[in-house]
């Protein structure tokens, strides 16, 4: 089944994604290791692991610019049952145990979308150094990106930190008035939070929006696009 023209119209609209980040905190900047400097890390970025009024936003437009890649190049394949998204995570490599167990946690929580490293990639991981903390970002042109702070991760559980902002990957809204038992609930609960498993509800919500394979991904994430205008 190949894509259709208005499908590949939708594809299109997808590229006009505003600059967008969503963070998960600030916190002073660790001198240990070497500042990671991006000009798309501007200082546009939304931050904080607490509430901040535009991360619903951010979220989604995080969601629709992953989506879109995917949909480019699974064009060939809408009916695959389930979606790969793929990354590269050669720019955080501090981090590279915390992420292998984000993607352990993922895929082994929900069968619509699996997670994998490799070429080509959907979305990087990076880290460095910023006042802003760890957030994931899209440069609106389609590329995302999640940020790994060294101060925050050492503050707060790591794989937490990690897991809930590849749950922006996924789809997955901030809802720091969460408790800890919500992965996306970040550092609201405090740095003794820990838990880096989504709850049954997020699961749901996983694998409603990547519910038969990208093609329904792509539709729900440009309705959330068509809503937010």
């Amino acid at each position: 089944m190949r894509m259709s023209t208005s499908m590949s119209a939708r594809t299109a609209a997808a590229v006009g994604l505003s600059v967008a980040a969503l963070g998960l905190g600030t916190a002073a900047p660790a001198t240990a290791a070497p500042a990671y400097t991006t000009a798309t890390a501007t200082a546009t970025a939304t931050a904080g692991y607490v509430a901040k009024s535009a991360e619903s936003d951010a979220s989604r437009a995080f969601f629709e610019a992953v989506v879109k890649s995917v949909a480019e190049k699974r064009a060939a394949n809408p009916r695959a049952a389930a979606v790969t998204v793929v990354y590269d995570a050669s720019g955080a490599p501090t981090f590279s145990a915390q992420i292998s167990r984000s993607t352990q946690i993922w895929n082994s929580s929900v069968s619509n979308v699996q997670l994998q490293q490799g070429s080509n990639a959907d979305f990087t991981y990076r880290e460095g150094n910023d006042p802003r903390g760890s957030y994931a970002s899209t440069d609106g042109h389609g590329n995302g990106y999640i940020f790994l702070d060294y101060a925050q991760n050492q503050e707060y559980d790591s794989t937490r930190v990690t897991a809930h902002e590849t749950g922006h990957v996924l789809g997955l809204p901030d809802h720091y008035e969460g408790p800890c038992s919500e992965l996306m609930s970040g550092g609201g609960p405090g740095p003794s939070c820990t838990n880096p498993n989504p709850d049954a509800n997020e699961r749901s919500r996983v694998e409603q929006l990547w519910a038969n394979g990208f093609a329904a991904a792509m539709d729900k994430a440009l309705h959330k696009v068509a809503a937010a205008r």
